[in-house]
C-alpha cells in the first residue's frame, strides 16, 4: 500500500533513479555499526526484524521519511501478513530501530538488515502510516521547524542588544575616565604653578634680604 501526495512517489524516482548516498543519523550498536552513508536504495525493502525475534522478519522498509534538515525522521515499515498484524505500514522513529549493514565495502552488494527495539506487539502500536498521520506529523514538524528558527533568531537579537548596551557603558567609561583624567590634569597644572609662583617669591624676599 502507498499512500498518494506523500513523500514516497516524489522520493523514490530521484533516489533509486540516481542510487542517492546521503549521511543519515542511525543509531549505532555492535551490530550495526556506524557506516558514515547509507544507500536508500538499498534500505527501501530492507527486511525488518522485531526485538523479540532476530530471525523472522516482521516486514520491509517501505518509506524514508526525512526531516527539514535532510535527516531520517522515521521509517515506514510494511508488515505484509506476517505475524498476524494485518496488512499494515507502521511509522518507526528513528530513535526505535538500527541498521546491520552487509558487504558496506561495494554499492552492487549492499545489503541492510533493520532491528528495531520493539517487539511484534509494540509495533502494531506505533502510528499507521495515514493521510491523517501525514499531514498532522508534516504540520507539526513544519511548526517546530520554525519554531527553532525564531529561537535562534531571538536569541541572536538578544546578543545583540547585550552588546551594544555593553559597548555603550564602556563608551561611557571611557568618557567618564577622560573627563576625570582632564581635570585632574588641571588641578595638577594649577598646583605645580602656585608653586612655581611661591617659589619665586620666597627667592625674590632672599635676594632683597642679601642686598640689605
Amino acid at each position: 500500500m502507498t499512500l498518494p501526495n506523500t513523500l514516497s512517489p516524489a522520493l523514490r524516482p530521484a533516489l533509486l533513479g540516481a542510487g542517492l548516498l546521503f549521511t543519515a543519523t542511525l543509531s549505532a550498536t555492535a551490530m550495526a555499526a556506524p557506516q558514515g552513508l547509507y544507500s536508500t536504495d538499498e534500505l527501501l525493502d530492507a527486511n525488518v526484524y522485531a526485538k523479540s525475534d532476530d530471525s523472522q522478519s516482521i516486514g520491509e522498509v517501505e518509506d524514508v521519511l526525512l526531516n527539514d534538515e535532510m535527516r531520517i525522521h522515521a521509517l515506514v515499515v510494511d508488515t505484509g501478513n506476517l505475524l498476524d498484524m494485518g496488512d499494515k505500514q507502521y511509522v518507526v522513529g528513528v530513535d526505535d530501530f538500527t541498521v546491520e549493514t552487509r558487504n558496506g565495502d561495494k554499492l552492487d552488494a549492499i545489503q541492510y538488515r533493520v532491528h528495531l527495539d520493539l517487539d511484534a506487539e509494540a509495533v502494531s502500536q506505533q502510528p499507521e502510516y495515514t493521510d491523517t498521520w501525514w499531514s498532522n506529523a508534516r504540520q507539526s514538524l513544519q511548526q517546530a521547524w520554525k519554531n527553532t528558527k525564531q529561537g535562534a533568531s531571538s536569541a541572536w537579537e538578544t546578543t545583540q542588544s547585550t552588546a551594544s548596551s555593553l559597548l555603550d557603558k564602556a563608551g561611557g567609561a571611557l568618557e567618564s575616565f577622560g573627563e576625570q583624567t582632564q581635570e585632574a590634569a588641571g588641578e595638577a597644572a594649577g598646583a605645580t604653578e602656585e608653586a612655581a609662583d611661591s617659589a619665586g617669591d620666597v627667592t625674590q624676599d632672599s635676594a632683597q634680604d642679601t642686598a640689605q
